[in-house]
């Protein structure tokens, strides 16, 4: 089995093996295009996305510089998704990213990890990825770290410099260092949207016709 076959399957491989950076530095390039085009080159950006990207819907805005090990090309993309500045995809896994998901500056989503043991990081220093998937309109607060392996379920927020190292289920805030939930999504944040600050339905309503 070679090093990039061991990648696909989530084994412990050697990341600087020479078919696994060739294969890996075809993809930069247009990260790297991207991150030099100007915020009003709107066609040209969203072109770049939909190239970069292993899978891409539609409605995507990504503000620069995004960072990705693997230029996007292991991230999967759904619909109407915003990504703030500083997004670090380190890909060298599956990143599956839902429709409607937002994503705050400085958020890093790391597929790759190394073994604990100190001689598996020595010469060569072996690496395994483990996919990772946030689900549909998921909020993903600024300079939040999700680790490998982690689902994000659908709906849920998590909090601003959270570090995500397991699974968050569905429908709830959860934040801090490790993250836990925290509680889940009520009646009351139907009501209220910022310490008691009451949401203004009826106005909203009208921003909607």
């Amino acid at each position: 089995m070679t090093e990039y076959e061991r990648m696909e399957k989530g084994l412990l491989y050697d990341p600087a093996d020479e078919e696994v950076l060739t294969e890996q530095m075809s993809y930069q390039d247009k990260l790297w295009e991207f991150n030099r085009l100007r915020p009003s080159q709107l066609e040209e950006r969203a072109r770049l996305i939909h190239e970069m990207f292993a899978e891409c819907g539609s409605n995507i805005q990504l503000e620069s510089p995004v960072h990705s090990n693997w230029g996007c090309r292991h991230v999967h993309l759904g619909s109407n998704i915003f990504a703030n500045y500083n997004l670090m995809l380190v890909d060298d896994g599956h990143i599956y990213i839902g429709d409607w998901v937002q994503i705050g500056p400085n958020v890093t989503l790391a597929t790759a990890g190394h073994p604990i043991l100190p001689e598996l990081r020595e010469d060569p220093l072996l690496q395994y990825n483990k996919d990772i998937h946030i689900g549909r309109n998921v909020w993903i607060g600024a300079g939040t770290v999700v680790c490998p392996g982690v689902t994000i379920g659908e709906n849920s927020v998590i909090g601003a410099g959270s570090v995500v190292t397991r699974d968050i289920p569905a429908n709830v805030v959860a934040f801090g260092n490790p993250c836990k939930v925290i509680r889940k999504i009520s009646r009351l944040d139907r009501e209220t949207f910022f310490r008691g600050e009451r949401i203004d339905w009826k106005e909203l309503k009208k921003q909607k016709r």
